[in-house]
């Protein structure tokens, strides 16, 4: 009996699926984006790049969503964004033009409030900012004008009597990031003003417990 004849099987096709030719085109569009206000010498944006985009963005370089961007980026040296870093950001954002990242901002900013995300970016916002090698605390000027930037919309009353605190001490020149993480934790547990729940025995700061006796002091003497 004659063997039945094999059915050939299809030819590879060369062709990318259709998906990831679309991903591709995304990165090109992206990269183009990129290539608008990179620095060529050094293949990347630098601050000069960043306040182009700013004011293409009709946004001040100091506005909380260029920091929410670098967040989304994960961006590693303030005022500077790699090619990497873009594609990450923008991939994310589904942002590949300036009209779509200029729409995306307002969601970019729902997104990091969320409960889930907002500790992270309050972390990633002091980081960013320490701009020397091996540096670890930031001066009092810039932990004032940060705190205003990202944490006074949420928590106006605790962070603008800890800026007016800072501001008037004499015993700190500069807040670590130990310091600066429960700073956001004092805002979340600690009642406000009374100041009731603060029990100066639960390891909080140095820095927190004078903060605290400062206010005391100041409610007793109003």
């Amino acid at each position: 009996m004659p063997r039945a004849s094999k059915r050939k099987s299809d030819p590879v096709r060369s062709s990318e699926p259709a998906p990831k030719r679309a991903t591709t085109k995304e990165v090109e569009r992206i990269d183009n984006f990129f290539a608008s206000y990179a620095n060529t010498s050094i293949g990347m944006i630098d601050p000069e790049g960043v306040e182009k985009l700013c004011s293409d963005l009709c946004v001040e370089h100091t506005d909380v969503r260029i920091l929410m961007l670098a967040w989304k980026m994960n961006a590693k040296k303030q005022g500077y964004f790699t090619q990497d870093e873009w594609r990450t950001g923008l991939k994310s954002l589904h942002a590949d033009t300036l009209k779509k990242l200029k729409k995306e901002l307002p969601e970019l900013e729902k997104e990091v409030v969320k409960q889930k995300n907002f500790e992270d970016f309050y972390c990633y916002s002091f980081r960013y900012c320490l701009t020397e090698d091996k540096q670890k605390s930031l001066d009092i000027e810039s932990v004032c004008m940060l705190l205003d930037l990202v944490l006074g919309p949420h928590f106006p009353l605790q962070v603008d009597s800890f800026v007016e605190y800072l501001k008037i001490q004499k015993e700190y020149k500069v807040i670590n990031m130990d310091q600066w993480t429960n700073f956001f934790r004092f805002c979340q547990e600690i009642e406000f003003p009374d100041l009731q729940n603060y029990d100066a025995c639960q390891a909080w700061p140095l820095v927190l417990d004078n903060f605290v006796d400062w206010l005391r002091e100041k409610s007793t003497a109003a």
